[in-house]
């Protein structure tokens, strides 16, 4: 899917202010904004102008009808565009997530990129606009940060079954031809929603860093080169140990996942990524202990959680990605622990 141009945006100063947008041929107005990060801004939008979300609007162009909103809202990515660098990433982004079908990634449902003036006399800047489903639970971030607050924690069976809904997200991505790796799975990009009498719904969301999972690599300047981009793309405490020194021939696959997800089940347990100590006492101190797999398990956990998830997770967090387990070990494993503790 390429992206498209909507012409509806020319009111670029009323956008930056607030009020309406376009995209494409349906129009949303911005309630207010949900959070923001370098170039880009997440708003929470409803469609005006149609009196059906499901036989007007927005609601013809989405596939899936469990994706039309109810009342109209939406979450809405805006992403500032200031170099032609920026601007191929946000259509790549936009490609790669119409790749993508299954119920624990985050659909992109419309996308519109429109040219807007610049600052200087005579400069064109872009301006993209993502619509995806709203989620008002937050990420699993915040959410482990409000339960951290009044000392609450997952219990065990929400911890695997939000896992669980990680690795089937991850297994779809991993399948197709080629496959794709997400390299950046974190609490942060985890959309969480609390439903009453059922294990909260995860969804794995941000294909910014998403690409093919497979690339030999032949030299030295190639392992610098995945370096650098894995440094400008995967986070930190959660990136695998070939992405921070990478041998100059090796290959590298889909596995660089299953160890950002090893850190990801540790922080649904404890609120952060196992190597998370290190980053207050400098980078090379956070290489240093993922290289060596130096995990620091809580003193006093509460709840306790039983061993066997604490064995789960150094058995993904194996510094040599060609004994780390893939996706389907991975989820056969899982579907064990949830049988034992149900």
């Amino acid at each position: 899917m390429g992206c498209s141009f909507s012409g509806m945006n020319a009111l670029y100063g009323a956008v930056n202010g607030g009020g309406d947008v376009w995209i494409n041929e349906n129009r949303f107005r911005i309630l207010k904004q949900l959070g923001e990060g370098g170039f880009a801004y997440v708003y929470l939008v409803k469609e005006v102008g149609n009196d059906s979300a499901v036989d007007g609007g927005i609601g013809k162009k989405i596939k899936d009808p469990s994706h039309v909103s109810d009342d109209g809202t939406y979450a809405m990515k805006k992403v500032l565009i200031h170099t032609t660098d920026q601007l191929e990433l946000v259509k790549e982004e936009i490609r790669v997530s119409s790749l993508f079908s299954h119920p624990n990634l985050l659909p992109l449902l419309d996308h519109a990129v429109i040219a807007a003036k610049g600052t200087q006399e005579g400069s064109w800047n872009h301006e993209a606009y993502l619509l995806f489903p709203v989620h008002m639970d937050g990420t699993l971030l915040d959410n482990a940060k409000n339960m951290k607050g009044k000392k609450e924690s997952f219990s065990t069976m929400d911890v695997l079954q939000i896992f669980r809904q990680l690795c089937a997200g991850l297994k779809h991505m991993h399948s197709l031809e080629p496959p794709y790796a997400h390299n950046d799975v974190k609490p942060g990009n985890v959309l969480i929603t609390n439903r009453k009498g059922q294990p909260p719904l995860a969804i794995l969301m941000d294909f910014g860093s998403a690409r093919p999972a497979r690339k030999q690599i032949r030299s030295h300047s190639e392992a610098l080169q995945l370096q650098e981009w894995a440094a400008g793309h995967c986070s930190a405490p959660f990136r695998a140990p070939e992405l921070w020194d990478c041998p100059s021939h090796s290959y590298i696959d889909e596995r660089t996942d299953v160890w950002s997800l090893g850190c990801t089940l540790y922080a649904i347990m404890y609120g952060s990524s196992p190597f998370e100590y290190a980053v207050d006492e400098s980078e090379g101190s956070l290489q240093l202990a993922i290289l060596n797999a130096e995990i620091k398990w809580p003193t006093a956990p509460n709840p306790s959680y039983p061993e066997p998830l604490h064995k789960f997770v150094t058995w993904m967090l194996q510094p040599q990605p060609t004994v780390r387990p893939r996706i389907d070990d991975i989820i056969i494993h899982v579907d064990k622990l949830i049988s034992k503790y149900s």
